[in-house]
């Protein structure tokens, strides 16, 4: 059975492919229908953080699939409570209300409507190179013209300053702003991390000028940076905090977590039909148990020290530079990376871009230590020198 062929003849045909067919994964790797084998390091985006099947989130899953998979959040949830409570107990203080939807997308459109709400304002500033989703809103948050035109007009009150400059958040920011939303790892934008000065100056400018801080973690949250939320780096806690890939272990889910800037939200103001649904939210308390259990935020820093050290020794003109933060890495070519994403893809590495000239690099954050080793030997053998 020709699988390419039968999806191609029903697909919208949005997604620019691979020529594989993926059938199965187990931890860190995975099988197309040739029986050929990968290292993953793409996962989805950045969804599978402890890889493919995990048992604990497999059995949670199929327990509570046989048990209630989703209701009417005009009801209470057992579940859906669990989940809340371990969420901000493990939140940075003060984030103790939460909305739950089903993607990172949806979790800045929430952040967006809840800012306008709390402050009666309209105005949003975001940053060149940010990217937030593909939801209207979200889309408008985003800076990539590539993104916006073919949707343009777009929703109006958003204004992009460049990353890391203060000054210009400080010229932006205006008693007509309702937020300002950043990633503290630019991720879609080419995996440049923010610095401590920059994210700790614009708490101040929110908070001097009433205007709500939100950070779109919905990357690098869950431990992907080496601490469970990469704000938790600089000492900086927002008013809202947007969560999304990585939060359900592979099923669909988003949060937005707020704090006591953000109004009282009115019954009806906002709404999600699946948000919250209990087979998410029972993934979610798995990875919960995972990422505590098996300590893999902390396994990420020590992993993505190491693999910055190995990409580092790389003697390439290739290399321009290799930056990002934990295993949230970004290899800066000076040429496009499609062609050498592809020479790793026939190495047995997945491997993904951010942006046109960046190789980026998004293992399981429990990936095994062998595993690593063959992913690295592959990434320095294709950069070693410029392909033909």
């Amino acid at each position: 059975m020709n699988f390419m062929e039968m999806e191609r003849r029903h697909e919208s045909g949005i997604a620019v492919k691979w020529e594989i067919v993926l059938v199965r994964g187990q931890g860190a790797r995975l099988w197309d229908d040739q029986g050929r084998v990968y290292i993953d390091c793409a996962t989805g985006h950045g969804v599978a953080i402890l890889g493919h099947a995990h048992p604990t989130v497999t059995a949670a899953i199929q327990q509570q699939a046989a048990t209630l998979i989703t209701s009417s959040d005009t009801c209470f949830s057992d579940v859906r409570a669990l989940f809340l409570e371990r969420l901000t107990e493990a939140a940075p203080a003060g984030l103790q209300r939460v909305f739950l939807c089903n993607s990172g997308a949806e979790s800045v459109e929430g952040a967006l409507k809840f800012a306008r709400y709390s402050t009666g304002r309209h105005g949003v500033v975001a940053t060149m190179r940010g990217f937030h989703g593909r939801t209207m809103g979200a889309l408008s948050a985003t800076h990539n013209p590539h993104y916006r035109e073919p949707f343009e007009p777009l929703v109006p009150g958003f204004s992009h300053i460049p990353y890391n400059n203060l000054g210009a958040a400080e010229a932006a920011i205006t008693d007509d702003t309702a937020a300002v939303i950043v990633e503290p790892v630019q991720g879609e934008g080419g995996v440049r991390p923010a610095t401590t000065e920059f994210l700790q100056g614009l708490r101040r400018l929110c908070d001097a000028r009433g205007a709500l801080l939100s950070l779109d973690e919905i990357q690098t949250g869950m431990g992907r940076t080496g601490k469970l939320f990469a704000c938790q780096h600089h000492d900086v806690v927002p008013d809202i905090l947007c969560l999304g890939k990585g939060i359900g272990g592979g099923v669909p889910m988003g949060a937005i977590l707020m704090g006591p800037r953000v109004a009282e939200l009115k019954p009806g103001l906002h709404g999600s039909t699946f948000g919250g649904n209990a087979l998410a939210c029972a993934a979610g308390l798995a990875v919960f148990d995972v990422l505590a259990k098996e300590g893999l935020p902390a396994r990420a820093a020590e992993k993505g020290a190491y693999v910055f050290g190995r990409l580092r020794q790389i003697q390439s003109r290739l290399v321009r530079e290799v930056r990002g933060q934990g295993l949230m890495i970004g290899i800066e070519l000076s040429q496009k990376s499609r062609p050498y994403i592809g020479a790793l893809m026939e190495r047995g590495v997945i491997a993904m871009a951010a942006g046109p000239t960046v190789l980026r690099l998004l293992p399981p954050l429990n990936i095994p230590d062998a595993d690593l080793e063959v992913v690295l030997d592959a990434v320095a053998e294709v950069l070693a020198k410029p392909l033909e």
